[in-house]
């Protein structure tokens, strides 16, 4: 199954039947009156997050939605049945978002929530409604109102209390697979992980939170290398980063440049996720002479000029994993204290999600078009042999499954 977290489709609500002009016809009964019946109403088009939904992907290959036209009313003051409506199913996480206004039409943070995103139109009127003293006889009706025709953006982001941040291979997927039971892929080369992995983590009996991986980032991404910042957005809903640092990285780097590079990466795609509360973990310790672990973590830590909390892990033998779940879930759990003890507080977090939400949205939409541009510019410079390209298809291409836990 192909990960997607974005689809494009329009959605076309059905128009109201028309009313019709009818009189009664009886034997014996020369001035029966009018009895047209009015229309039925225009099936109405709805959009309904579903747990058992993971991915967009149905979105991409069937992109135009049309609910049913309601019936014709009829004779003996009948009126027509109504359209049916139609429900698409979507995943837990995803905004629904007018693509002509911008406007955030629903964002659906729970199982079964249900968003209508285009109205089904009203039945005309049959004659009997125009009926009166001085008009027995009346010949007008009406056709029914048309259905709202939209064109909307689904943005999947996934919904998780911390998110993963750090270089390609600095063990964030390890890190993940020892503090919950999700299985990501692991092995010694970059970009094992390709899309992002789910994790439920349990501190204790009834404390539990959510933890995201995403694919890592390397210097530049946010001008497209390595994976480009095509997963960040998924890091927009997340109350902690939690950012992970090798500590003897593989290729012989620095680690505090690396961290840097991050940060950098990060401020770049939006200023507002930067000021996220972040934690530092230094991962891979036990690649490390025990004599000189503190020394060289200590030097990483000068080199950040870090005053932020840090931890020491070692992923691999699950080594200091615990004390950051327990910090982490700690956390968390004054934040959602505080939101519901303090409306005030409440409404600066939400405040600052809006924004954030805003923001990731322009940058995603922005690195899409810069991407788009480029490739166009190589298939129009002759250096794209792919005869097939499909600008909506290939969005940094990745073919993927999504895992979550």
């Amino acid at each position: 199954m192909r990960f997607v977290d974005e689809a494009v489709i329009t959605v076309e609500a059905g128009d109201g039947g028309n009313g019709v002009a009818s009189f009664r016809r009886e034997k014996f009964v020369p001035f029966g009156g009018p009895d047209g019946g009015d229309g039925g109403r225009g099936g109405s088009i709805y959009i309904q997050a579903d747990d058992d939904t993971s991915t967009l992907v149905d979105y991409r290959y069937t992109r135009r939605y049309r609910a049913e036209r309601g019936k014709n009313g009829s004779g003996a003051n009948c009126s027509g049945r109504g359209g049916e409506d139609v429900i698409l199913k979507v995943p837990v996480g995803t905004t629904i978002v007018d693509t002509e206004s911008g406007d955030i039409i629903g964002d659906l943070v729970a199982d079964g929530q249900r968003v209508k995103v285009a109205n089904g139109g009203d039945g005309g009127l049959g004659n009997t409604h125009f009926k009166s003293s001085t008009n027995r006889a009346p010949r007008k009706c009406t056709h029914g109102v048309k259905g709202e025709y939209r064109e909307v953006r689904l943005e999947l982001k996934v919904l998780a209390d911390v998110g993963l941040l750090g270089m390609p291979n600095a063990g964030k997927s390890t890190f993940i697979r020892a503090v919950s039971a999700a299985k990501p892929k692991v092995a010694d080369y970059p970009f094992t992980t390709m899309v992002p992995n789910l994790g439920v983590v349990d501190a204790d009996r009834h404390r539990s939170f959510v933890m995201a991986d995403i694919p890592g980032l390397i210097e530049g991404a946010a001008e497209g290398a390595g994976l480009g910042i095509r997963f960040l957005k998924h890091l927009a809903r997340t109350r902690i980063l939690l950012h992970i640092v090798d500590v003897q990285p593989i290729d012989g780097s620095d680690p505090a440049h690396n961290a840097r590079a991050i940060f950098a990466e990060l401020e770049k795609f939006s200023p507002t996720l930067a000021k996220l509360p972040v934690v530092l973990v230094l991962n891979k310790l036990d690649q490390l002479p025990e004599e000189s672990k503190d020394e060289w973590c200590q030097h990483i830590l000068d080199e950040l000029q870090w005053k932020g909390p840090v931890f020491k892990t070692s992923g691999l033998m699950s080594e200091g994993t615990k004390e950051v779940v327990y910090y982490l879930m700690d956390q968390i759990e004054q934040q959602r204290e505080r939101e519901l003890e303090d409306p005030e507080y409440a409404a600066e977090v939400k405040a600052f999600r809006e924004q954030l939400e805003a923001e990731t949205r322009e940058q995603t939409i922005a690195a899409k078009e810069a991407y788009r541009a480029m490739r166009k510019a190589q298939r129009e410079a002759g250096l794209d042999d792919d005869e097939d390209f499909d600008d909506d298809e290939d969005e940094g291409g990745v073919e993927s499954i999504y895992v979550r836990d």
